[in-house]
């Protein structure tokens, strides 16, 4: 006996716990999106009344947690308890998912780009739905005013876009004191008032256009979502590329491991 022995390939411990470590906060991010969703939904009575799902004529935006939760909890199990056990069909399965995800997201930049005014036409049908349904969820009007405050607008294209919506238009018809008035998120901000004025829309579009500037925001939110992105371009870009990165690096990663993973197993 020399007390010499052969020693075959390994698994790399380091790759094997960073994507493990990586993966299992995924995964309790995904559980918390998940239960923030599942809370929000109980809230409303839809967990006991399923079919109300289809009732809301606008973007539930609960369904932002469910979607993401979703996701990153599948991804997340799959990286985490791939790695942890060696399970090279889960890893294979974590880095196949990750790709087609790059790939969705690569394309959808693409034809954003290719079809910009398709995708402004598509988001002026998606505002205008959205203000039809402004009442009819509470998440989605916090949504939309929230839109609207931080962009500074008020309407798809102005403000007029309200008529559209049941409590807000200005037909002889309408019996609601917010009529022909537009929600207070559109009102401009007065900096010495510490208490929102709720009612600060009230009427306002009885008023002149000239007028209406002195009270609340005149530009639509689509002109102003162009703007914000032009100004943010780099920022937007760079996190889209720091993303694209991230996915890259963890399909390697993971594909490296199962290579080691079968490496070990064939010299069995």
């Amino acid at each position: 006996m020399s007390g010499k022995h052969y020693k075959g390939p390994e698994v790399s411990c380091c790759i094997k716990y960073f994507i493990f470590g990586f993966n299992i906060i995924f995964w309790f991010l995904g559980v918390a999106f998940l239960g923030i969703g599942l809370w929000a939904w109980s809230e409303k009575g839809v967990l006991s009344n399923i079919s109300s799902i289809t009732d809301l004529g606008g973007f539930d935006p609960v369904w932002l947690f469910l979607v993401v939760g979703g996701v990153m909890f599948i991804l997340g199990f799959a990286g985490c308890i791939g790695a942890l056990r060696e399970n090279t069909f889960l890893l294979k399965f974590f880095s196949v998912f990750l790709g087609v995800i790059f790939f969705l997201e690569l394309t959808a930049g693409v034809l954003a780009f290719v079809f910009k005014d398709w995708i402004r036409d598509q988001l002026n049908l998606f505002i205008n739905q959205n203000i039809r349904a402004y009442r009819d969820d509470i998440d989605l009007q916090n949504l939309i005013d929230f839109t609207q405050e931080y962009w500074e607008c008020c309407g798809a294209h102005n403000a007029d876009d309200w008529n559209l919506n049941i409590y807000f238009n200005c037909t002889e018809s309408n019996t609601s004191r917010e009529r022909c008035g537009v929600p207070f998120s559109c009102c401009t901000k007065d900096p010495t008032e510490d208490v929102i004025n709720t009612q600060c829309g009230y009427d306002v579009r009885l008023k002149v256009d000239t007028e209406q500037r002195n009270y609340i925001y005149t530009k639509g939110c689509v002109g102003q979502f162009e703007k914000w992105l032009g100004e943010n371009l780099t920022v937007v870009a760079g996190i889209f590329i720091g993303i694209a990165l991230l996915q890259i690096f963890g399909i390697c990663l993971s594909q490296n491991l199962v290579s080691d993973i079968e490496a070990v197993r064939a010299s069995w």
